[in-house]
């Protein structure tokens, strides 16, 4: 597998591209224009609804990304549940992260699976911990991103033409809930990912376990290949390292704002315009627009020790999911 080789187009991506990119730098725009900036940021996380089902048809998205959106909510809930108990906080990141991957895997769910339901949920209990915002009023603002991203991606209704496709069942969008021998080897990988990222965090740093384990998941992906596990791992790891490299140097900036608003949603863009042919690719972007937005929500973009701090936890996290392709069984020979 050539880390240079992209997988088959699937028709023009660029309408999907840019609604997640109004998703995601709309909701930081207008609150930054009335002086509510850091409640943007927090909205804007519900933009991460609509990397979900990408490829699926508008009517059919309509169906998917409410679930997600809800995914995305109970998540943060949690997290903010547990916010302020390191200890709590980090058991937490191994149940949101079995969980989350047992109902991605399950339900045939698709990139980018449970990772930004684990990510979410440790922004939340990070940026709640931090004391700076009630905890109701952060669900909210995150509850209000959520449903205008959606709003924004069922737009293209309308359409007359986009209305009239049929819709499909909503067990054959997400069937299951069933686990084959893939999917039982990917929800394993997570699981054991996350324990040990945990507890690699608890010796870091305990407040950035989720951002480790994130890291792990990211590499792990959707698609379980037997032959292929290990390499793809390596793919996506190098993926999200280099974009850890691109967060550094953004970060340097720093973005604010406007600016920052316009920033994220380049990266989104780039990003929906890429993930379905290249993930390791898409990381270089998934990676950078997550940090910023963790940042900007903890107001610590800029400094160059929590960068340093991410760089590292990205690393660990993404040899960690990396390296847990060796767990993957050798290909009979008639595989090969």
């Amino acid at each position: 597998m050539s880390l240079f080789a992209f997988a088959p187009s699937r028709g023009p991506r660029w309408p999907l591209a840019t609604q997640a990119a109004v998703g995601i730098a709309a909701p930081i725009a207008v609150m930054t224009m009335i002086g509510q900036a850091p409640l943007g940021y927090i909205a804007a996380s519900g933009a991460f609804t609509v990397l979900y089902a990408g490829s699926a048809a508008v009517i059919d998205r309509a169906r998917v990304l409410p679930l997600v959106g809800l995914g995305l909510l109970l998540s943060a809930a949690l997290g903010v549940l547990v916010a302020g108990n390191a200890l709590v906080v980090s058991i937490g990141v191994v149940a949101v992260a079995a969980a989350s991957a047992a109902l991605a895997f399950g339900f045939r769910l698709g990139p980018p699976g449970p990772l930004f339901f684990v990510l979410v949920y440790g922004l939340s209990a990070h940026v709640v911990g931090a004391g700076t915002i009630h905890p109701l009023v952060y669900l909210a603002a995150l509850a209000a991103g959520c449903l205008f991203s959606f709003l924004v991606a069922l737009s293209p209704l309308l359409r007359r033409r986009i209305r009239a496709i049929p819709a499909r069942p909503l067990r054959e969008l997400l069937p299951g809930p069933a686990l084959n021998d893939d999917a039982r080897m990917l929800l394993l990988r997570v699981v054991i990912v996350a324990v040990v990222g945990v507890l690699l965090g608890l010796v870091i740093d305990p407040d950035r376990t989720y951002w480790i384990v994130g890291s792990a998941v990211a590499v792990i992906g959707v698609a379980a290949a037997r032959r292929a596990a290990f390499q793809r791992g390596l793919h996506r790891m190098l993926g999200t390292v280099v974009g850890a490299g691109l967060y550094i140097a953004l970060a340097l900036l720093p973005p604010a704002g406007l600016w920052l608003a316009l920033l994220l949603g380049a990266l989104q863009f780039t990003i929906e315009l890429v993930v379905v042919r290249h993930y390791a690719l898409a990381l270089v972007f998934i990676t950078p627009l997550v940090l910023l937005l963790t940042g900007a929500a903890t107001g610590s973009i800029g400094s160059l020790d929590v960068a340093g701090e991410r760089i590292i936890d990205t690393i660990v996290g993404a040899v960690l999911g990396a390296a847990s392709g060796v767990l993957h069984p050798r290909a009979s020979a008639r595989e090969r």
